[in-house]
């Protein structure tokens, strides 16, 4: 199950509220969430860690960031 948080355009802390409130819901799978701040990245990654969660991937887009996010 892939689920997909647009948090562009967001200020923190809305970015990492939403990617906790996606994760709870999901519970497992692979989550996809993009922002366009370095502070947003490090904050979302940060809150993910604490849910048991790992960012397998960071691509770096002309519009920002896209983390890929799995349960560990």
């Amino acid at each position: 199950m892939s689920e997909t948080v647009d948090a562009r355009g967001l200020s923190c802390p809305q970015p990492v509220i939403l990617t906790l409130n996606k994760i709870k819901a999901m519970g497992d799978g692979e989550l996809t969430v993009l922002v366009d701040t370095d502070t947003s990245k490090e904050n979302v990654g940060r809150a993910a860690n604490s849910q048991g969660w790992r960012v397998s991937e960071e691509i770096h887009e002309d519009d920002g960031f896209k983390l890929i996010l799995r349960k560990a």
